[in-house]
C-alpha cells in the first residue's frame, strides 16, 4: 500500500452511497456551492467531466450533488430521494456531460447555480479522494479552498489595499490564517481571494469587509 496522508483516504467518511469520491465528495461540493450562493438554489446546470461523466450516475453523483445543494450532508438518508425532493421544491436541474480538456482533474464538476433572488455563480470543483474536495474556480477565476476551514471568499476590484485591508481586519479580530489564495482576470479587473482560517470571523468583521469588496462570502467548515 502507498502512503496515505489521512485515515479518511483509507476508510472514507461516514456517508450514504457507494463511493467516497463520487458520492460523499459530490455532496460536499453541493454543500459548499450552496454556502457560496448564500440562498436557496432555484436553478442548477451541473456539468460532469471525466470520471464523473463516465461513472457518476452509477455512483449516484447526480443525486449527491443535488442533496448538497438542498443542504443535506453525506450521511443523510434523503440523498437517494434528492432529485424528487428538488422537484418538489421547484429546483430546475440540467445535468450535462462535458469535456473540459486535459488540464482538468478527471473527477471534476462545474456548477452554474442561481438562487431565488437571481444571484448566480459558476463554481468548478474536484474530488481528490476519501470524500475530500477542492474548489478550483469561482466565476472563472482560479481559486483553492478545501471546505475544511472557516473560509473567507471575496470578489473585488484588483486595486491596491484590498488584500492588506482584509488581512488587517482578520488580524484585529485575532483570527489565524491557515492558507491564502489570490487570482485576477487581468490587471485592474476583477480579482478573487480565498482565505482559510482556524476560527470564524465575527459579524462586525464581515460587515467591514463587505464595504471593501463586491462579493463577500463566509463558508463554515463542511464535513
Amino acid at each position: 500500500m502507498g502512503k496515505a496522508d489521512s485515515v479518511f483516504e483509507i476508510i472514507g467518511p461516514i456517508m450514504i452511497g457507494p463511493s467516497s469520491s463520487h458520492t460523499a465528495a459530490a455532496v460536499r461540493i453541493g454543500q459548499i456551492s450552496l454556502a457560496i450562493l448564500g440562498e436557496p438554489v432555484n436553478e442548477a446546470i451541473i456539468q460532469f467531466h471525466g470520471s464523473y461523466a463516465l461513472t457518476g450516475k452509477g455512483h449516484g453523483s447526480d443525486k449527491a450533488i443535488v442533496a448538497g445543494l438542498l443542504g443535506f450532508d453525506a450521511a443523510d438518508e434523503r440523498i437517494k430521494d434528492s432529485l424528487a425532493i428538488a422537484k418538489q421544491q421547484n429546483m430546475k436541474l440540467d445535468f450535462q456531460k462535458v469535456d473540459l480538456g486535459d488540464d482538468y482533474h478527471p473527477n471534476t464538476v462545474r456548477l452554474l447555480i442561481a438562487g431565488v433572488s437571481g444571484m448566480h455563480f459558476e463554481i468548478t470543483a474536484i474530488s481528490v479522494g476519501g470524500g475530500n474536495i477542492s474548489i478550483v474556480e469561482f466565476n472563472g477565476l482560479p481559486i483553492q479552498l478545501s471546505g475544511e476551514y472557516h473560509t473567507l471568499i471575496t470578489i473585488h476590484s484588483d486595486r491596491p489595499g484590498i488584500v492588506a485591508k482584509a488581512t488587517s481586519i482578520i488580524s484585529q479580530h485575532k483570527v489565524n490564517i491557515s492558507t491564502m489564495n489570490l487570482s485576477r482576470q487581468r490587471r485592474g479587473g476583477l480579482a478573487a481571494m480565498a482565505i482559510e482560517m482556524d476560527q470564524p470571523l465575527p459579524p462586525e468583521a464581515i460587515k467591514e469587509l463587505e464595504e471593501k469588496a463586491q462579493i463577500v462570502r463566509i463558508i463554515p467548515p463542511i464535513y
